[in-house]
């Protein structure tokens, strides 16, 4: 009886404990070997926005100062300036003298009634003063050219009738002929001034009275109240019968 025990416990220590297969087993390995349903159509697929990664900024390079490296001082060459030449100074010009009788005058600025041309430095009353002047010395130096062509043609008359005795002994005869020569040539010297008055009227309607007939310089107002059919100023007035 006891050997009988060991033996089949013998057994179940080296037989390996097989389970059968049940059915459920088989049916599930079954449904596994199933082939596979079709899967459903995806609907739209939808795309994930793109995410820029940040840029990075280079970092600005700083600028580092150039150290100048000292240099070995060295000997300067000598140099020999070129020779500059003297200019001695330009003597100053004198400024070129007027042509006499080539200049401009002014502008005429208005004409008055009497017909009288006024200018910047002679205005309509003073030249209206003139004319008054010149029409009077006219009439005053008429008559006295006539006065002394008059006194000249008496000598003559009295020295052809034989009045007077015109020899060596007498003195009388000279005299009057010096006083005629006299008489003639103030009266030439009255006519000409009659010719220097009609011309400063002509001026006066032209806007050249008063106007240096050399220069085109103004004459003084006090020189045309003096002389008022004067051409010149007094530095260029020359030598002459007459004042001018």
């Amino acid at each position: 009886m006891a050997t009988v025990k060991k033996a089949s416990s013998a057994k179940s220590d080296t037989a390996p404990n097989v389970v059968p297969p049940s059915k459920k087993s088989s049916k599930s390995s079954a449904s596994s070997a199933k082939p596979a349903a079709p899967a459903s159509k995806a609907g739209p697929t939808t795309k994930a926005p793109v995410v820029k990664a940040p840029t990075a900024k280079a970092p600005i390079a700083k600028e580092v100062p150039v150290v100048p490296t000292p240099q070995t001082a060295s000997k300067p060459e000598a140099v020999t300036p070129p020779a500059t030449k003297v200019v001695p100074p330009k003597k100053p010009t004198a400024p070129p003298k007027p042509i006499p009788g080539i200049f401009t005058l002014p502008p005429v600025k208005g004409v008055t009634k009497d017909g009288i041309s006024y200018t910047k430095d002679f205005d309509a009353k003073f030249l209206s003063a003139q004319k008054t002047l010149l029409l009077s010395e006219r009439e005053a130096i008429a008559g006295q050219a006539t006065r002394l062509e008059d006194e000249a043609n008496a000598l003559i008359e009295e020295q052809e009738m034989g009045d007077v005795q015109f020899d060596d002994e007498g003195g009388e005869g000279d005299t009057m002929v010096v006083e005629r020569e006299r008489d003639l040539a103030l009266s030439a010297q009255a006519r000409q001034i009659i010719v220097d008055i009609d011309a400063a009227l002509l001026r006066l309607e032209t806007g050249a009275y008063g106007y240096s007939t050399e220069s085109g310089v103004p004459i003084s107002r006090e020189r045309l109240e003096a002389i008022p059919w004067a051409i010149v100023l007094v530095s260029e007035k020359v030598g002459g019968i007459g004042r001018k």
